[in-house]
Formats: structure tokens, sequence, C-alpha cells
């Protein structure tokens, strides 16, 4: 749908002229979605092995220490996509997202040969800061180029691509574990990613002027005295706006989840029996099923809402917790279930989340307002990891399956109170 008029159309610095949509402009957008193939296999390198390299090959015996590298990322990563959108305002998009994946160039190598477990933690630093840089690029410049009226699908498609991503590839690294060992063949396969990544970087153009034509075509001026800068945007965020702070709270406990469960199930489900292949299937689909599911669930966030997906994606997450302690006497079964049912649920919060902080933004903050969700977002990653390293080793590894069911659930009523719908009219 072309979102712009047809007479005096704008154009870029190179002379291209500028519309919204996503008809307009796929072939930069195809370009950015599998660029988010790449951020997100660099990412699924660590779902199997990487909890499995700590205990076995290192030696650690605390979960708490084990956990530390999803600590260091979720920290790393949190920091990143906050700063994002306050860079944004000083470099083109297109650096930031180049600059990500150079950062990212040591991180395979890291994982594959480290000497010590401190190097595993260093990389996940380092990947954290890829992450933060390429995935808010990625998804802050689809919208740039689909305008107000598919961002609901625009960000299913991008998270689609780089969820699916890190199911494949921790499917891929399971198996080549069972064939080759933890180490060094499973992690070399992020070198492609890497590669890959940075070529197609390199080659997408800027969203600038998108950005430009929405601000200035938008049908909500600016309120007079409004503040546009990243601390006053942090407060919005967090706390001042309730669907603001509604949408950042669930995106913190969403992550808290997946946070938990790539430490914890690979733990648990391989002390209950099951081998490395096993456990890469149960780490690979729940990814692949988050993100082939978003391409469904970001277009019906632009039909039904965004609250209604929210809410029933965060309770139907709480059930997967609760089956996979229910049925843990047949820990394949109950990992398969659970996966699923994590799987759909975040699918359907994810693009709905995003969504709705961009309905809510105003297009002069929104790199700032998303920037904070995603900083609330990523946090509970380090968040899931400390609340799964302390617990379990307090309590043991189920202990943190029912905190998380419990927290999600509470999460759910939370956005349920907190978070309006918001439709922006197709322009």
């Amino acid at each position: 749908m072309n979102t712009t008029p047809p007479t005096n159309t704008p154009a870029d610095a190179a002379g291209r002229p500028v519309r919204l949509g996503l008809r307009e402009n796929w072939p930069q957008f195809t370009l950015l979605v599998v660029v988010n193939v790449c951020v997100g296999g660099l990412v699924g390198l660590e779902r199997t092995t990487v909890p499995l390299i700590g205990s076995e090959t290192f030696g650690l015996t605390s979960d708490l220490a084990v956990f530390s590298f999803i600590i260091a990322f979720g920290l790393t990563k949190a920091f990143t996509n906050l700063a994002a959108g306050a860079l944004t305002a000083r470099f083109r998009r297109k650096q930031l997202l180049v600059a990500g994946w150079l950062i990212g160039i040591p991180v395979p190598f890291a994982l594959a040969y480290a000497p010590s477990w401190g190097w595993i933690v260093a990389a996940n630093v380092l990947l954290g800061l890829n992450q933060g840089l390429t995935w808010s690029m990625t998804v802050n410049m689809k919208i740039d180029l689909v305008g107000p009226s598919r961002r609901g699908l625009a960000t299913g498609l991008n998270e689609a691509a780089g969820y699916t991503a890190v199911g494949v590839t921790a499917l891929l690294t399971g198996y080549l574990a069972t064939g080759y060992g933890l180490r060094p063949i499973p992690e070399l396969i992020g070198v492609v990613f890497v590669a890959a990544g940075l070529a197609l970087a390199l080659a997408v153009r800027d969203t600038g002027a998108h950005v430009a034509l929405e601000l200035a075509s938008h049908t909500k001026a600016l309120p007079t005295g409004e503040h546009t800068g990243l601390r006053t945007t942090f407060t919005r965020t967090s706390w001042h706006n309730r669907s603001l702070r509604g949408a950042s709270q669930a995106g913190l406990v969403n992550n808290l989840n997946d946070g938990l469960t790539w430490g914890v199930f690979p733990l648990l489900f391989t002390d209950h029996g099951l081998g490395l292949a096993a456990v890469g299937l149960i780490k690979g689909l729940y990814p692949i099923l988050w993100g082939l599911g978003q391409i469904s669930t970001g277009h019906l966030a632009d039909r039904v809402g965004r609250k209604p997906l929210i809410v029933h994606g965060m309770l139907v997450q709480a059930v997967g917790f609760v089956l996979a302690l229910a049925l843990l006497d047949r820990p394949l079964l109950a990992g398969i279930l659970s996966a699923v049912l994590l799987g759909v649920g975040t699918a359907m919060v994810y693009p709905a989340l995003i969504a709705s902080i961009s309905d809510h933004a105003h297009p002069a903050w929104r790199a700032n307002a998303l920037g904070t969700y995603r900083f609330w977002r990523d946090i509970g990653y380090a968040a899931g990891a400390l609340v799964a390293g302390v617990l379990a080793d307090a309590l043991g590894l189920s202990a943190t399956v029912i905190a998380a069911a419990v927290l999600t659930a509470v999460s759910g009523l939370l956005a349920a109170r907190w978070i309006t719908e918001h439709q922006p009219a197709a322009r």
C-alpha cells in the first residue's frame, strides 16, 4: 500500500524517490530480512552447547557460574539497545549496523577455542554488543521503510527471520556436537554468519529519508514542550506511560524466560537422560516456532490489535513451563511440549510488543522508545540467568521452572491491566 501522496515525492541523498510501504520498499526490506537471519544465526551458536561447555569442558559446578555467560550477554545487549536509540541521532542506521558486525568478528573463534571460561564470558560481551547494534538497526530500518500501517507485519517478519535462524542453528549445533564434540566444529559455522552479515550490511541503504518522510506527514504533531531526548523517553517508556510500561515489563519477563531456558533446559534434560541431539531438538524447536509463528502473528497484530496477543501469549508461555515439570518423567515429551507452547506464546507477544511501543511513540522519539523497550526486554536475559542460577544452586533446577511460570502469568495480568490499544489509521 502506498502511504505517500502521488505527487511531490521526496527523494533520498542519491536522488531515489522515497515512499513508505512494504511493497514500495521490498528489495531493501528483503535484504534486511536476510541480514537478520545472520544476526540470529550468530547467537544461535550458543543455545545448545555453551551451558554444557561450562559444566563438562571447564568443570564448573555452580549453576550461577555456568549461567554467567548469559548474564554478560544480556547486560551488554540491554545497554547497547538503550544506547542504539540515542546513537541514531548522531550516526546513520547503516553505520551502526556495520559497526555491530565488525564487533562480532571474534565471537565464533573465541567460542571455539577459548582456553578458559573467562574467554567465553568475554566473547558474550562482544556478542551482546553485536546483537544490540545489528538487531536494533534491522528492526528500526524495517519500521522506517513500511510506515505506521504495517508495523506489526514488519516486526513479525524481522523477528521471524532472526529467531528461526536461532532455532535452526541451535538444532544444527546439537547434531554437530553429537558427531564432533562440543567444540570447535559447532561454533565455527558462526564464521559464515559474520562474513555474510557484514557483506550484506555494506549493501543496505540507510533509511533516514524514510524517517524524515514519516515525520513530515505525521498526523499528530509533537506536543509543544514534549522532550525527545533519551533521559525523558526512558522514564516515559519505563513508567510514566501506562501502555509503554506494560509492554516493557512484558518484554522483560518474556526474555527472562528465554534466558532461563537457555541455561536451565540443557542441564535439566541431560540430567533426566536426554542426549545432545534431543536437547538440540528441544532448544531448536522453541525459537523455530517463535520465529516462524511471528509471520502470522505480526500480521494478526495489525488486524485484531496488540493487547490480546500480548496477554494470551504470556499465559500460554506460563502453561509451557508447567508442562515441562508435570511430564518430566517422560523428558523428551516434556521438552517438546514445553518448547511448542513457549515458542507459540513468544511468537504471539514479540511482534505485538514492538508494534505497541511504536504505536504509542511519536516518530520524533520512537527510536529512543524502542531502545528503552529493548533495554528492559534484554535485561530479561540477565535476570533470567541470575534468577535461575541462584534458585538452581539453592533449590534445584525445577524451582527455577516454577518461578518462571508464576512470573510469566503475573506479567500477562499486568499487561492486561496497563496496555491500551492505539491502532493508527492507514494513510
